[in-house]
């Protein structure tokens, strides 16, 4: 079942809110995994920031590779994390991933 309407219409703007620049392939990626059934309880901007970062890391990184050659997770987000920041930057993102918060 998809998410209600105005869940949907609050995710579409706080996605063009956050990645006003995003490719549509990479956009709609995301509204689709903010809008999963284990984000709803999230507030949509907390939603899509964190649709965002996984996407970026798994798709415009090196992550998953990392992680594949035995890196842990928390070792292969470090590595990665100014490729994500470069590419939040070319899509106009108004937030970057910190290296000193240990939510993302």
């Amino acid at each position: 079942m998809s998410e209600p309407t105005g869940r949907r219409r609050s995710i579409a703007k706080a996605l063009t809110l956050l990645v006003p620049l995003a490719p549509y392939a990479d956009t709609e990626k995301i509204r689709a995994d903010a809008g999963a059934r284990h984000m709803k309880t999230l507030p949509p901007s907390i939603a899509v920031w964190l649709a965002t970062v996984a996407h970026v890391r798994h798709v415009h990184t090196d992550y998953d590779k990392l992680l594949g050659e035995g890196y842990d997770r928390d070792s292969a987000r470090f590595f990665v994390l100014d490729q994500v920041n470069a590419t939040l930057t070319r899509w106009r993102a108004t937030r970057l991933l910190d290296p000193d918060d240990d939510a993302e």
